[in-house]
């Protein structure tokens, strides 16, 4: 008897901790945002884009924001979601706001059953997914230690040297007279401009009334360049599309515009660089943030022509291996040149007068001694 209880306690506590994890991870979505549980003036794709980023999971929670005698909240099936059919629901809830807790997987479906309502796009189609359990923590096993290696005895050192190889001769290169060119750099390659894009303005939500700051948070990760082309799409008659000054776009001045179309969709093709501003003349709408400011730029970087850093060589340089001839006219070598010498008569060898000076005094004194002889 003590065990039953005693497991009936742990299973009771068990279910009570699971109960309070799944509350702890639930998340309560505010249905619109900003622009709550109302017919939207941008269709049903204001209601799909919001839903489109988010993930729904059993015990998140909706808030459909109304007031109440305006609209209701009514929980469909497919086919009824589809045609807009009001007439038999799954669920009516009439009083706003409304909390919505998702308690079940799989496809839910959401519908204003007052007349014109769903047509005009208040309607919300979202997918539930189960409430995923928290993954095991991975085993960690601890590496076995590496055994250590085995010593290996070392080789014993050889005692016999290989005499040493004589250096292979190798030739001196004749130094080069002529200045070496340096290499010329590289021209930069010119970034290719790319293909003309179209951008439907807003994606699924179209041109309509958003949050402010909407349209700006769409097209900050954008690059909009000479030939791309912006696309409004909205009802006719309820927005239309006027480009205007900085100072009328920062004031939602609709008295005065550079340029104005009311016939959806309204598609203008971006032909010049710089900064382009867009709002809807409609009433209230541009204060209600339907206003768009863009930069565009002209998709394409000019290369640089390379500077030219290559030094000709001169024209007197002479090149390896031959041996400059000197210009006509030019001194062979740095020697002095000689007195001229008179004209049919060869110079003396050097020191020609002391030979002659010796010789006549050898011949005196033989003189002298064959007197004393004979």
């Amino acid at each position: 008897m003590a065990r039953n209880t005693n497991m009936a306690f742990f299973a009771a506590v068990a279910a009570a901790t699971l109960l309070m994890s799944l509350a702890a991870a639930a998340t309560t979505y505010q249905v619109g945002d900003g622009l709550g549980w109302s017919v939207p003036p941008g269709g049903a794709a204001a209601y799909t884009t919001w839903a489109d980023n988010k993930t729904f999971t059993v015990g998140d929670t909706l808030v459909f924001t109304f007031s109440s005698g305006n609209h209701d909240v009514a929980e469909v099936t497919k086919a009824a979601f589809d045609a807009c059919n009001a007439t038999s629901p799954i669920t009516l809830e009439t009083a706003g706001p409304t909390n919505i807790t998702l308690s079940s997987s799989g496809e839910h479906y959401y519908i204003c059953t007052f007349s014109g309502h769903c047509s005009a796009g208040q309607k919300l189609s979202i997918s539930v997914t189960g409430a995923s359990s928290p993954a095991p923590a991975p085993r960690t096993t601890r590496p076995p230690s590496p055994s250590p290696p085995a010593s290996v005895p070392a080789p014993a050192p050889s005692t016999s040297s290989p005499p040493p190889s004589p250096p292979a001769s190798v030739p001196t290169p004749a130094p080069s007279t002529s200045t070496p060119t340096p290499a010329a750099s590289p021209a930069p390659t010119p970034s290719s401009s790319r293909a003309p894009v179209t951008w439907t303005v807003g994606n699924n939500s179209g041109w309509t009334v958003l949050p402010p700051g909407s349209y700006q948070t769409w097209a900050a990760n954008k690059t909009f360049v000479v030939g791309d082309t912006l696309v409004f799409n909205y009802l006719n008659g309820t927005h239309n599309v006027a480009v205007v000054t900085k100072a009328n776009y920062d004031s939602c001045n609709t008295s005065s515009t550079l340029a104005l179309s009311t016939n959806p969709p309204t598609r203008i093709t971006l032909n010049s660089t710089g900064e382009n501003f867009f709002i809807c003349t409609f009433t209230g709408h541009c204060a209600g943030g339907q206003k768009l400011a863009i930069n565009v730029t002209s998709g394409s970087t000019a290369a640089t022509p390379p500077s030219s850093t290559a030094t000709p060589p001169s024209s007197g340089a002479t090149p390896p291996g031959s041996t400059a001839n000197p210009p006509p006219g030019s001194p062979t070598s740095p020697n002095t040149p000689s007195s001229p010498t008179p004209e049919g008569s060869a110079p003396p060898p050097p020191n020609a007068a002391a030979s002659l000076g010796a010789a006549g005094l050898s011949a005196t004194f033989l003189s002298i001694a064959l007197a004393l002889l004979f």
